[in-house]
């Protein structure tokens, strides 16, 4: 462990970090002068890419105008028209927008609101919260039960309200030994029958990424997957979140992911790409007819917090609206999501320990395992993915890792770069990826 030298109380503990110096397009360059390729937007968050001017200068100018605004008081321009383009872009009637911090922030906030709604309508037995194993939600307490990723619970379990899960739609690794199409999707009637067993009167809502990203790696569902789910919801007065913190704000080659399906959920949660990283900025959103009974009920969602409906943050999240609009950014991630995948496939599928390669627009999965035919996970003492993940770094090139995907064991890679990759610097990522993977296995 390698101790630090100022006061800084850092993410990680056991390495001295490189020092950022700057940050610009799809590239980061530290104090040596050594550049790296952020082909993951960091966790998964930079989508126009860094350094963007015209961000820079609306949040200069929101500053400049008005900063903090205490949103009981007063309502602000940005708030106001972030709202609007997002109600826009969103399919279906999800057409109320509530801006928070981070992602953690909106799910834990979308949890508490679907409480409420059921409150309002005389359902007070509804409290439950049923989510997914191998989900990401967040790490406050609320996000955190809800969410299944056991290594992030375990240690904090006294603290935790009790939660639900089901199987993931996690088809390389189906829970249930099956296969699509003939599973007849088991994995969402799953929900069903855990609804049913526990009583549908004491279940608030159903929490699911739209995409599982970091968790299993960018296992997106088969299409008719949320179609079932929703009609379990519905059939169960069940209210369906999809977080959409990782997956939205056109990372999938869609503003919202869950516009590949045919569904619209009761809420939907942004974060990450929301502002491109530039600042913190999350979002709840949800239909017309909830906030509807929350207006004409008690007239005040019973939830708050300090930076909520922050007037700079939109200002930079609106700012980046404009960019992706302007510059046709998600239909360039729709089309060259598709090249993305062509180049992973034909340079990392034919390698003995890449087992699937599973995605789409700019959010892949790269899973890595020991036998090919039995899928047969590394096992996660050998720490297979940072073994590779290092290897690129030391390259200058960033991929984001997951873990824990077989079990407690398993490992993969996340490919999510910034939209504005070029075909050239695509293929040069892959290769990079297929060179750091043949030479960690060829080392042991």
């Amino acid at each position: 462990m390698t101790e630090s030298k100022g006061n800084l109380f850092s993410r990680r503990l056991d390495i001295e970090l490189p020092m950022v110096k700057k940050a610009q397009g799809i590239y980061i360059e530290d104090e040596n002068k050594k550049r790296y390729m952020d082909a993951s937007g960091g966790a998964i968050v930079v989508n126009a890419g860094h350094g963007r001017q015209k961000i820079a200068q609306a949040v200069y100018d929101q500053i400049m105008s008005h900063d903090y605004i205490h949103p009981t008081m007063f309502t602000s321009r940005p708030v106001e028209d972030l709202a609007t383009a997002l109600a826009q872009k969103a399919p279906g009637s999800i057409n109320r927008f509530y801006f928070l911090s981070g992602g953690s922030e909106a799910n834990e906030a979308a949890i508490k609101l679907a409480r409420q709604i059921h409150i309002e309508k005389g359902n007070e037995s509804k409290h439950r919260i049923i989510g997914r194993w191998k989900s990401y939600h967040g790490l406050t307490l609320g996000a955190l039960s809800a969410m299944g990723r056991t290594a992030f619970k375990t240690p904090f379990s006294p603290l935790l309200k009790e939660s639900l899960h089901i199987p993931a739609p996690y088809c390389y690794r189906c829970s249930f030994g099956l296969e699509y199409p003939s599973c007849s999707l088991r994995c969402a009637l799953a929900l069903d029958e855990i609804i049913q067993n526990e009583g549908p009167e004491t279940i608030s809502a159903f929490i699911a990424e739209t995409v599982p990203g970091a968790t299993i790696a960018a296992c997106f569902p088969p299409r008719a997957y949320l179609n079932l789910i929703a009609d379990i919801c519905d059939s169960h007065n069940v209210l369906l979140i999809l977080d959409e913190v990782m997956c939205g704000m056109g990372r999938t080659g869609e503003w919202f992911a869950y516009n590949h399906t045919d569904i619209v959920p009761d809420m939907v949660t942004l974060g990450k790409g929301l502002a491109g990283g530039v600042i913190a900025l999350s979002a709840l959103g949800v239909k017309e007819d909830h906030f509807q009974t929350i207006k004409e009920n008690s007239a005040s969602f019973m939830h708050g917090g300090t930076f909520t409906h922050h007037p700079v943050a939109a200002a930079g999240g609106l700012a980046l609206m404009e960019i992706l609009e302007k510059e046709n950014l998600v239909q360039r991630v729709k089309e060259k999501g598709e090249n993305l995948g062509r180049l992973l496939n034909r340079h990392l599928l034919p390698l003995p320990q890449v087992g699937d390669i599973r995605g789409k627009g700019y959010l892949w999965g790269i899973e890595l395992v020991e036998d090919k035919k039995t899928k047969t996970p590394f096992k996660r003492s050998l720490k297979t993915a940072e073994g590779i993940w290092n290897r690129l770094f030391e390259k200058g090139y960033l991929v984001y890792k997951s873990t824990g995907l077989a079990g407690s064991n398993g490992d993969a890679l996340v490919i999510a770069p910034p939209y504005i990759i070029t075909d050239d610097e695509m293929e040069e990522l892959v290769l990079a990826v297929r060179s750091a993977i043949v030479e960690f296995f060829g080392n042991r």
